[in-house]
């Protein structure tokens, strides 16, 4: 299915031991490009982002951010008391020095390194769901994707009609329009023919008929819309060998555009190339 480089997804979870919430957004980009900004207690998770976004996606900036918020009590307070009785002990010892110093501010003692440590919380389950939430936001990420992706799939090939429609109408009028070409330029040679060569003349004529003939440019076009279609049902990737076939689209056109005998086939091949251009400014925002 055709997806789309643009979208967003937001996944929220709450349990015993807090919240979380991912927002993930993607935008076109050349290749697959993440950027996570994860609180300090997520770290160690990144690699298994990483693969998880590298297993479902091919391009894309992601920007992916989490937030957390551990319920209270989650994360306590510990009074070391060796560290305590070893502060206790100096204080004492100071004290008897100095027979005016005065009491120890008990805030002061709970400042000194080593006296408090945070207890270990244990952030195993936080991880496991901040996982299994970050891959239901990869997949709601995904079905916005191949929504906005089905839309312009369905812009390409309405385009691609129209391109059909115009080497149908540039069929259809190229032997008459070739033929009053031939014949006027013949008329004017048979008023001219008496100041030209024959040898001369014959040169001109089939160099003349090798810039009217288009036959080539149309099958082509023909065949890069076939596989302009071809590729749109193609799964994964598919965004630069389309990117590629909008470049041999519009090398065509502007080859019909050089052959040009009227002003009839000109406005055409402008058609042509508004038509393909059209096209490759949304294929910039397919995978």
């Amino acid at each position: 299915m055709t997806s789309s480089m643009t979208a967003f997804a937001r996944v929220q979870v709450q349990d015993d031991w807090g919240s979380l919430v991912w927002e993930i957004r993607s935008v076109n980009h050349r290749y697959l490009e993440p950027h996570f900004r994860l609180p300090e207690q997520a770290r160690e998770i990144e690699p298994g982002l990483r693969e998880i976004l590298r297993r479902q996606l091919n391009r894309g900036k992601i920007e992916c951010s989490l937030r957390l918020q551990l319920a209270e009590g989650a994360q306590k307070l510990n009074l070391n008391e060796a560290v305590l009785e070893d502060v206790q002990s100096a204080v004492n010892k100071v004290e008897t020095w100095f027979i005016n110093a005065s009491g120890v501010n008990p805030l002061e003692i709970l400042r000194w390194p080593g006296v408090m440590e945070n207890q270990e919380t244990n952030l195993a389950p936080v991880h496991a769901a901040a996982l299994k939430a970050f891959e239901q936001a990869i997949t709601q990420l995904i079905n916005m994707r191949q929504r906005e992706g089905a839309e312009l799939k369905q812009f390409v090939l309405t385009r691609l009609d129209g391109i059909s429609e115009e080497v149908s109408t540039i069929r259809g009028v190229l032997p008459e329009l070739i033929e009053a070409q031939r014949q006027k330029i013949l008329d004017r040679l048979e008023e001219a023919k008496a100041e030209l060569d024959p040898e001369r003349l014959e040169q001109e004529m089939i160099i003349l008929a090798q810039k009217m003939d288009v036959d080539e440019e149309l099958d082509r076009l023909d065949t890069h819309i076939l596989e302009v279609k071809r590729t749109l049902d193609k799964k994964g990737g598919i965004g630069r060998r389309l990117d590629f076939l909008m470049q041999e689209l519009n090398r065509e056109a502007n080859t019909l555009s050089s052959k040009s005998i009227n002003a009839g086939l000109t406005q055409s091949a402008v058609n042509l190339k508004v038509l393909i251009e059209q096209m490759r400014e949304q294929i910039q925002n397919i995978e």
